[in-house]
């Protein structure tokens, strides 16, 4: 999810406050910032891929210093490469109206054939660019702002945080809406402001809106109106932020964890997205270690790691075997160093953690240093011992995990890993730019795809299959391929937040003693993404209804949502990438069955967010 931010003021310009609040959402990650900016004269737009700076610059070049109104964006690249004419904010036709855009329209190909048939010429690559023609075009049609965002809005399909801007003789009008991505709003007596985190609103006012999915605001100095898409008005009680710098970043959400959870496209993009190489189908992890030459002579790789991390490191071991086409071995960190363990030549040891402190983890990697091999490190916190004492590493830069289940490390870990998949590929030449190129588009279009399994319907799916199996005496998650850790992962995770007794298995082994436990107050959650094994997995759910189990289905495979009792629809996407989504509902279940039962869900009995001892 990208960055908004708006404002509306009695005097004086905006263009400070966009600014600094486009800064204060840097952390998000972009490629991309502009700003629409509202005088007397109309609307200037100013936009520059690349950093802040460079938008700085611009703007210093012809500063609306009179500006009341604008709004202003940080973006990551979807549709469309990093570029000025990608970057926000979009117009119509007509220079009626300025709009930025969060997340993904996903039948902009239909609207945009429309609008072309119309005689629209589009300037840029994106789908945004779609919905400010819709909303100019229903201005045309004498429709004011609201009434004009309304209107676009239900021809949309997708997952949106908008911001809008348009002149009226009146004065400047400013609408912004969401559905899916947060979007939160403040008024005073003489401004009225928006953004996509709390941090950039506390400088104007404690008391903050935020906004609820299908809900649309229309910004007036000193009141914000709140609508629904299908026209009817709602009352949103603005919340009291204090100035806990912690509880102003939660905002509305109850637990870290899940706001950790919402935090995972955000995450996908800090993690890879500025590595992405799409002109050579390739990786630049911009440090030493992963060049070609560094790369070129490993022959083996050995993955430790310990709970969450491990099923991360489960995950990366079909990733290298499949792409890179080396072999793996993979090890509990606490078994690695007590089984006196052979290293054989030219092996690149790898350790996984989330805060690079963890006792079992750093004892493996210094044994396979000892023992003769390369090492490496997939860590989320620079300056941390694992970090100083790999030959190598990855940050994650998944930001500050407070939660003590951990989700939006798991996650970045994975996209770490791919990454390395698709670096050793390419260093080793047993993938081509064409194939690269495939596969480092599919990581880019991940993120949408993660924010649509966020969106209120899948969240509400999810929290009615916990509501309906809270009182089940216990569960077994069954994957298989490369989704076979996640069933692992997905167990873990009820475990550690509900007290709920969970096994993950391979499917395929089910019938080899599990299946034993199966009757009706054991509740069965199959991972089934399309690809090469979802024909074994629907079978194994069909051994499950035939013994009375109770079969959760998660995943795009359609055919399994059929024979289950309960579905959670996941997107279609890369086989490789399917476990960052199919990992989410059952983050999301987890919390949902810990909440029900009233646990302490960041901070679970017997559990520390890094394990320091043996």
């Amino acid at each position: 999810m990208c960055g908004i931010v708006g404002a509306l003021v009695n005097e004086g310009s905006v263009v400070s406050d966009l600014i600094e609040g486009l800064r204060l959402l840097e952390y998000r990650g972009y490629d991309s910032a502009g700003v629409a900016l509202m005088d007397a004269r109309g609307i200037t737009i100013r936009r520059r891929a690349g950093r802040i700076e460079r938008l700085e610059a611009a703007l210093a070049e012809n500063e609306a210093s009179s500006a009341r109104a604008g709004i202003g964006h940080t973006r990551w690249a979807t549709h469309g490469v990093p570029s000025d004419t990608n970057a926000h904010p979009h117009t119509d036709t007509e220079g009626r109206i300025a709009l930025v855009h969060n997340g993904i329209i996903e039948n902009y190909a239909e609207l945009k054939a429309e609008l072309v048939a119309s005689g629209v010429k589009f300037q840029s690559e994106t789908d945004t660019e779609v919905l400010a023609h819709l909303i100019g075009r229903e201005l045309s049609r004498g429709n004011d702002l609201l009434q004009a965002v309304l209107a676009s809005l239900s021809r949309v399909r997708g997952y949106y945080a908008i911001a809008a801007i348009t002149k009226t003789p009146e004065g400047p009008r400013l609408v912004c809406a969401r559905q899916g991505p947060p979007l939160a709003v403040a008024v005073t007596k003489d401004g009225a402001y928006l953004a996509s985190d709390v941090l950039a609103l506390i400088k104007h006012t404690r008391d903050v809106t935020f906004l609820e999915d299908g809900d649309v605001a229309d910004l007036h100095i000193g009141r914000a109106d709140v609508w629904r898409t299908d026209g009817t008005s709602v009352v949103r009680v603005p919340k009291r932020v204090e100035w806990d710098p912690e509880e102003a970043a939660k905002g509305t959400f109850p637990h870290y964890m899940l706001k950790e959870i919402h935090e995972q496209p955000d995450v996908l993009a800090h993690t890879a997205f500025d590595k992405i190489k799409e002109e050579k189908g390739d990786i630049d992890f911009g440090v030493p270690g992963f060049s070609d030459s560094d790369l070129r002579g490993i022959e083996r790789i050995a993955v430790v790691a310990c709970g969450t991390a491990l099923h991360a490191g489960y995950i990366a071991r079909y990733m290298f075997e499949g792409l890179a086409r080396l072999p793996v071995d993979i090890d509990y960190a606490s078994e690695f160093r007590y089984r006196d363990p052979v290293i054989a030549r030219n092996t690149l040891a790898i350790a996984i953690s989330q805060s690079g402190e963890t006792a079992d983890t750093l004892a493996a990697l210094r044994k396979a240093k000892e023992l003769g091999a390369r090492t490496a490190a997939i860590c989320n916190v620079e300056g941390s011992t694992l970090v100083r004492e790999a030959d190598a590493t990855i940050l994650t830069r998944a930001g500050p995990e407070i939660g003590v289940a951990s989700t939006k490390a798991f996650t970045a870990q994975v996209a770490a890993a791919y990454m390395l998949a698709v670096r050793l590929a390419r260093a080793r030449g047993v993938l081509t730019p064409e194939a690269g190129r495939e596969l480092v588009l599919e990581l880019r279009l991940l993120r949408p795809r993660m924010e649509q399994m966020l969106g209120e319907r899948i969240v509400s799916e999810v929290r009615e299959v916990a509501e309906k199996n809270q009182h089940q005496k216990g569960f077994l998650f069954l994957g298989r391929g490369i989704n076979y850790p996640v069933a692992l992962e997905g167990a873990l995770k009820l475990k550690e937040i509900s007290y709920v007794h969970a096994e993950g298995y391979p499917a395929g082994e089910m019938k080899h003693g599990p299946i034993a436990l199966i009757e009706p107050s054991m509740s069965i959650v199959a991972l089934n993404s399309t690809g090469l094994v979802h024909e074994k997995v629907r079978s194994n759910i069909e051994q499950v209804r035939a013994r009375g189990g109770r079969v959760i289905s998660i995943g795009s495979d359609r055919e399994s949502w059929a024979i289950s009792d309960e579905h959670v629809e996941v997107p279609e996407s890369s086989e490789w990438l399917s476990p960052i989504l199919n990992v989410i509902p059952l983050q999301l279940l987890a919390y949902h069955m810990a909440s029900l039962k009233g646990c302490d869900i960041d901070k679970p009995r017997n559990l520390a967010k890094s394990v320091t001892v043996e």
